[in-house]
């Protein structure tokens, strides 16, 4: 006859593995244990995890939270009302995700603000060049200055934009000049033009380059003062170089009157044996035609304003206006004469740009300087150095340090907490 097993309660097998059971009932669970299979697998089961929570201990709380925690307990306790946890409290409580949550936000704020203060500064440095490429008063000026030497105004939109009324109480002058000329071209009309003159001969201002090697050095170099007096030329720079141990050069910017360019350059190619020429002309025709009629149209405008000035029986400030109107154009006179001048100077005179290096040939033993006049010059340049490097460090702080400053503190703090952070959960492990 088979004997029927009743199987054990699973909290009776817990508390026989725990040893909270009496003898007698310890020794029947064991006795159902050794009989019952399925019983015993439950049992081995238990085992396993009661040994694992055996193993399992609590971490200390931190030092830091368990202050803040008997802080707040005994402020309760004196009757207070509690109050937000501190900044400490929190932040100890942060896992690493609240820390690179954090810290990318602040970096992105910065990065967000730097290029907010980039583009206003970049709109602000584009509205004051406009500005100053546009200035109210030049453009008004500008505009009766036109009227008044019956020139059309080309002037663009956004400059024509300022002229009006505001511009006639600023240059009266010039205002009652470009009506009386406004009247003359309405009288006039019909009139037939004058014939333009005929277009004047092409004006060239030439550049020669020439590298030559020569021979003697001394003797080319007397050769080339005599080539420059017989074509009426001369040096408008010349250096000449003699370094001890190393071949003699010159370098030179020679001009020459045009009609003599060719025969001086065939003198100088006899100098020595040419290693590089190079000959470029640019035609300043148009260049000198526009300048003769700015400069032609300066002095017509000078010669209205002088005689608006001494018809002028009006306010003083009109009078002072005048009188400054005619001395900046005077001044505008004299830069475009002296521009014509320096551009009939290139027609003139042709530039050569000469280079003679001698042939060297290197000495078997040079002489060199002495032992204590080397390690002298190396002290010097060492001491001229480390000077150098100290003032270059000092101005990169003076000049940067602030910046740099900044930027420690948005980015300094979120790595020292992290650290921080990092610090206390390797000491809890």
């Amino acid at each position: 006859m088979n004997t029927v097993i009743h199987p054990v309660a699973p909290e009776e097998v817990m508390a026989f593995l725990d040893g909270e059971l009496a003898e007698t009932e310890a020794q029947a669970v064991s006795a159902h244990l050794d009989r019952c299979a399925e019983c015993a697998d439950l049992a081995e089961r238990f085992r396993s995890t009661s040994e694992s929570l055996a193993q399992w201990t609590v971490p200390p709380v931190p030092s830091s939270l368990e202050e803040a925690v008997m802080n707040e307990a005994t402020y309760v306790a004196a009757g207070h009302v509690p109050t937000r946890p501190s900044l400490n409290l929190r932040l100890s409580m942060w896992s690493w995700k609240h820390w690179a949550l954090g810290g990318g936000g602040v970096l992105a704020t910065a990065l967000i603000l730097l290029a907010g203060s980039s583009a206003i500064l970049f709109h602000s440095n584009r509205l004051a060049k406009q500005r100053v490429a546009y200035p109210e008063s030049a453009t008004t000026e500008a505009y009766y200055q036109a009227q008044a030497t019956d020139q059309p105004a080309a002037l663009e939109p956004r400059q024509s934009a300022v002229f009006g009324a505001a511009g006639a109480l600023r240059f009266p002058a010039l205002a009652q000049a470009a009506k009386a000329s406004a009247e003359r071209r309405g009288g006039g009309g019909g009139a037939a033009r004058a014939e333009s003159p005929a277009a004047p001969a092409p004006m060239i201002a030439r550049s020669v380059s020439l590298s030559i090697v020569v021979k003697d050095f001394a003797a080319a170099r007397a050769s080339l003062d005599l080539i420059l007096a017989r074509h009426r030329g001369y040096a408008a720079q010349l250096t000449a170089a003699t370094q001890e141990n190393a071949p003699r050069s010159l370098q030179a910017s020679l001009r020459i009157p045009a009609p003599e360019l060719a025969a001086a350059l065939a003198e100088l190619k006899t100098l020595g044996r040419m290693q590089n020429e190079t000959q470029s002309g640019e035609e300043v025709t148009q260049q000198h035609a526009d300048l003769a009629a700015r400069l032609q149209n300066s002095r017509e405008t000078e010669e209205r304003l002088r005689a608006i000035l001494e018809q002028r029986t009006g306010r003083i400030e009109d009078v002072l206006q005048v009188e400054q109107e005619i001395a900046r154009v005077r001044g505008e006179i004299e830069q475009m004469e002296a521009e014509q001048q320096a551009l009939e100077h290139r027609v003139e005179f042709a530039s050569v740009d000469l280079q003679l290096t001698e042939e060297y040939k290197a000495e078997l033993n040079p002489p060199s300087a002495s032992v204590s006049n080397r390690l002298h010059n190396a002290f010097v340049a060492g001491l001229r150095n480390a000077a150098e490097t100290v003032l270059g460090i000092v101005l990169f702080l003076e000049e940067d340090g602030p910046v740099l400053l900044i930027w420690l503190a948005i980015l300094g703090l979120p790595v020292f907490l992290l650290v921080r952070r990092y610090r206390r959960v390797r000491a809890k492990l």
